[in-house]
């Protein structure tokens, strides 16, 4: 199952996330963190994600650049292998930004990225943020990032079983999965 979950800054979506792949049951949990620190604010974001995991059985692997070339490795536990994509926002200002990265083919690298994700688990979610909603005019440079990101975003929600956006720690359904089940109202 592909899940996307997207929302606002602070809106909960990193713990629905977590608790969407703590579902799926026993198994592998990976948390591929994209969030690059470059500051004490971004260092103790990371502290707080962490803390939130604990206990949760997540194996942690940082994934900045080049996801569609990313390898799990061989699986550690019995049962299905379920990846928590921690922020596609990060992820795609990485490539796009970092001398590194895949600059203008973003959009294209990250979607390849994605295709590759989903053949090598069971369960899928990737968190992102909503964009576009503040019709404020940006830089040119950021212009492109929230194209980009926003192609990202489209292309995934088209790809995934399900949709959730999170509004004030309330899961909305945007997309319910394939068997029609709604898990937006728990």
């Amino acid at each position: 199952m592909f899940v996307l979950v997207t929302g606002g800054s602070g809106s909960g979506k990193s713990a629905y996330a977590e608790s969407r792949i703590l579902e799926f049951g026993p198994g592998e949990r990976i948390y591929l963190a994209t969030m690059m620190c470059f500051d004490e604010e971004s260092k103790k974001r990371v502290e707080r994600h962490r803390k939130m995991r604990e206990g949760k059985g997540f194996e942690t692997a940082e994934r900045f650049l080049d996801l569609k070339n990313w390898e799990p490795g061989s699986r550690k536990k019995e049962g299905q292998r379920a990846i928590l994509l921690e922020c596609m926002s990060n992820l795609a200002a990485n490539e796009m930004f970092d001398p590194a990265g895949s600059g203008a083919d973003t959009a294209e690298e990250i979607k390849k990225g994605i295709e590759g994700l989903l053949a090598k688990c069971d369960h899928l979610v990737v968190v992102t943020n909503e964009v576009f909603s503040d019709g404020i005019s940006y830089e040119k440079e950021t212009e492109a990032y929230l194209k980009a990101l926003g192609e990202i975003n489209c292309y995934m929600a088209r790809r995934a079983d399900q949709v959730v956006e999170v509004v004030y720690g309330i899961p909305v359904m945007h997309k319910p999965d394939r068997s029609g089940e709604n898990r937006g109202d728990r």
